[in-house]
């Protein structure tokens, strides 16, 4: 902690004070609503597998985001390694699940955060950062003094504490939530997320609250706002239906949706027969339905990728891996 303590003097006292209280949050570990009670101060590791530094996988220019984000010049996403779901069809599982990354501290994240903007990046794009929202908010704070100017982008699972929230309201200037289920019964399933529904719903409520309906500029890219992802799972299992309803009831329908129909089976759901196939047309259609019912028309909707018959089987390699995977996931 002596280079962290460092650091800390560097900052104003407002922003002193929040970066203690997040790593204060770490002691006893409640940065998510998993609440572990490991102390990551010391080392120790929950669910997302990550002590006191924060890890980084990769950070570059990024140009599959929405258009908004993405630009011409690229969103400069800054992906975290580890993750406080597990979700069977992960599709960066190397990173979230098998910790692929390197340990950076706060200065080292810092000096990310203003490389991509000095490449001209159109935002810096945190994804999965909930785990590690005290690291993050040392670092932009660090990057804020040091002169970064472009909009922060918090890109996360949705599963996010909303006392962790609150310390950076003025940090991020775009949240960027999944809202994944409907149901508690298939998160916990599918993501092990025990509560998910309602802790993403109170999380989401939090976002909408500090920085409003998405927002652009006159080149089209996001300043500020809510922009909610939705990905559509094979046979109904996301709920979007719930999801829809939620949004427009309680957020409003001036509310930003990404709609996504790019699921396809990979990591565990290459073994789960209810997840080893992509959406039907009939599915997205439906989805599509869904939303215009609900008049969610402010955001985007991806094309329809086709669908393919029958299961995908896993490789040798990917069962082996998974193995490994399954094994310490029960023990930690």
């Amino acid at each position: 902690m002596t280079g962290f303590v460092s650091s800390l003097r560097e900052l104003p006292e407002e922003a002193s004070e929040r970066v203690r209280a997040g790593y204060e949050a770490l002691g006893n570990c409640r940065v998510c609503p998993r609440s572990c009670g490991v102390d990551r101060l010391s080392g120790e590791t929950g669910t997302c597998r990550t002590g006191l530094l924060a890890k980084v996988a990769a950070a570059n220019l990024h140009f599959g985001e929405e258009p908004c984000l993405t630009g011409t010049r690229g969103s400069g996403t800054v992906f975290f390694s580890g993750c406080n779901l597990a979700c069977d069809f992960c599709q960066n599982f190397p990173l979230s699940q098998f910790g692929q990354g390197q340990e950076k501290t706060p200065r080292e994240i810092a000096e990310i955060f203003l490389g991509l903007e000095g490449r001209g990046a159109h935002n810096i794009n945190l994804v999965t950062p909930s785990h590690v929202v005290p690291q993050i908010l040392h670092a932009l704070a660090l990057a804020r003094k040091d002169g970064l100017t472009v909009p922060v982008v918090y890109n996360s699972n949705g599963y996010d504490e909303p006392a962790m929230l609150r310390l950076l309201e003025g940090y991020v200037d775009i949240y960027l939530p999944d809202m994944k289920y409907a149901s508690d019964l298939v998160a916990l399933r599918h993501s092990k997320a025990p509560g998910y529904v309602e802790r993403n719903r109170a999380a989401v409520r939090e976002m909408a609250r500090q920085v409003g309906p998405l927002s652009l500029d006159d080149r089209g890219l996001a300043r500020r706002g809510l922009l909610i992802r939705h990905l559509l799972l094979p046979g109904g299992l996301s709920g979007f239906g719930e999801v829809a309803k939620f949004i427009r009831e309680e957020l409003g329908q001036e509310t930003a949706v990404s709609f996504m129909g790019q699921y396809f089976p990979t990591h565990r759901a290459l073994r789960i027969p209810a997840l080893a196939r992509r959406i039907t047309k009939d599915e997205y259609d439906r989805g599509l339905e869904i939303l215009f019912s609900e008049g969610l028309v402010e955001g985007y909707v991806q094309e329809f990728e086709g669908e393919d018959e029958g299961l995908f089987p896993a490789s040798q390699e990917t069962e082996e891996r998974e193995c490994q995977r399954e094994m310490t996931f029960a023990t930690s």
